[in-house]
């Protein structure tokens, strides 16, 4: 049986950045509320002509080239999103074709903030089971667009970006240890949309029951986490690195005291680049890759709507 590796990563971020300072200007906030609430400075907006499939090829063709391929060497496209361009055709099927990749087998994922956790996951299964070698893992998400920017409980906490990262067969000890993925659809009404394409024909709003959604993502984090250390026979001590989804600074500095692990060695975008839900987690790989050395134990962890949530433990 294979084993499946992080071979590179890429990643892409608009241009335009909407500051707190920003914010204050077209809602009742203030820049120290919404830092002090949730680490927040700054977020990345995507202009009109940006779409998630455009963001998502941006980062697809660094990861490309970082990985030293062709985009005729991959087998397989799978975008994690929860803002699609269009209901159809898959956000991945337009990839395919920006990108050239021809001979490439595409599909998106749907987990919202976990989304890239479990395209992780379906990508690892299928280089294990030996149907592909080469795997282009997207998240990718332009949250603005289905944001009420009059809403200061959630507009403050969005960004648009893309995060990219080329799967592959590991040749040596590196690559994915264990993983889990987890969901509670009971959970839906704490973190969703005010609509959808069967029900009101729109796509909605982001709406969110704060308290809820911390409670449930500090217990349901650091519980994957322990769990997929437990199928691997470590400990907490033995992981080098955690990169979790970027939600809000005090669900990671909770996090860090519950499992009494070094808040330095948690990774953490969320100041410059907000939550850009399954965009957040190979937003980070990308963004910190120098600091990983080869064989350093890094737990990804993530919770989002649905519920949905999980971890993986991989040697990089």
């Amino acid at each position: 049986m294979y084993k499946s590796i992080i071979l590179s990563t890429g990643s892409y971020l608009p241009k335009k950045i909407v500051t707190n300072h920003d914010l204050e200007k077209t809602v009742e906030t203030s820049d120290e509320w919404i830092f002090t609430r949730t680490g927040i400075k700054q977020r990345h907006i995507a202009e009109d002509n940006e779409f998630t499939s455009s963001m998502a090829a941006c980062a697809a063709k660094k990861s490309i080239e970082n990985a030293k391929i062709s985009s005729e060497d991959i087998d397989l496209i799978i975008v994690a999103t929860t803002t699609p361009d269009k209901t159809f055709p898959s956000t991945a099927a337009k990839v395919q074709a920006l990108i050239g990749a021809s001979k490439a087998a595409a599909f998106d994922i749907q987990a919202v903030c976990s989304g890239f956790l479990y395209g992780l996951t379906v990508a690892d299964s299928m280089i294990k089971a030996g149907m592909f070698k080469t795997i282009l893992l997207i998240g990718a998400d332009k949250m603005s667009s289905i944001v009420d920017w009059t809403d200061r409980a959630t507009c403050v906490l969005f960004g648009d970006g893309a995060g990219a990262a080329i799967i592959s067969r590991a040749k040596d000890d590196s690559g994915i240890i264990a993983s889990e993925i987890k969901a509670d659809g009971r959970l839906e009404d704490i973190l969703v949309t005010t609509g959808g394409t069967c029900t009101t024909k729109t796509s909605g709003f982001v709406t969110m029951n704060g308290q809820e959604v911390f409670k449930h993502a500090v217990q349901k984090m650091i519980s994957s986490m322990l769990s997929v250390l437990e199928q691997a026979n470590l400990t907490i001590t033995d992981i080098d690195w955690i990169v979790p989804h970027q939600a809000n600074i005090r669900i990671i500095e909770l996090i860090a005291k519950k499992i009494d692990f070094p808040l330095q060695q948690i990774i953490s975008t969320i100041d410059k680049q907000a939550n850009t839900s399954a965009a957040t987690i190979p937003l980070a790989l990308d963004t910190f890759s120098h600091k990983f050395k080869k064989g350093d134990k890094i737990l990804l962890t993530a919770a989002g709507g649905g519920f949905t949530w999980g971890a993986i433990l991989l040697v990089w």
